[in-house]
């Protein structure tokens, strides 16, 4: 199966879901320009798999991309066993991971808003190392872990 991108979602705050846009622009050491999560630390982009959305939903949850909050949200891979270091090209851009899954805020508006949260154990973040345009549709490729 090929890899890519099946959403790319924005939010002006922290705490909520996302909704999906047609295009982001990830800016080198920031994230996605415009989103409540870019800044200069090593969660600047949210990655969860579509397959991870469809476990929620196969639960009788009705989410979809964005809802857990996740920046982008991918199909092909699962990305929580990838390592951390490993790099993935996106389009134009160049994430590393640098975090898989995270500790979850006490029963957050995205808990209540959805009714349980997939992005603690299988969510990952990432921090832009080149910058560019991703849409959906767009492939990814994954680098092997940078040795250094």
């Amino acid at each position: 199966m090929t890899v890519k991108v099946a959403a790319v979602c924005t939010s002006l705050h922290k705490g909520e879901r996302k909704t999906p846009v047609a295009v982001v622009e990830l800016r080198e050491n920031h994230g996605i320009v415009g989103d409540a999560h870019a800044g200069d630390w090593h969660r600047q982009v949210s990655l969860l798999a579509l397959e991870s959305v469809r476990k929620m939903q196969q639960r009788g949850l009705t989410v979809a991309a964005g809802d857990f909050a996740e920046n982008i949200t991918t199909e092909g891979v699962e990305l929580f066993t990838l390592p951390i270091g490993t790099r993935l090209e996106i389009g134009a851009a160049l994430l590393e991971v640098t975090q898989i899954g995270k500790e979850c805020h006490n029963r957050c508006n995205i808990f209540y808003q959805a009714g349980d949260c997939v992005m603690p154990k299988e969510g990952i973040f990432a921090r832009v190392l080149r910058g560019g345009m991703v849409k959906a549709g767009d492939s990814i490729r994954l680098v092997a872990v940078d040795p250094s």
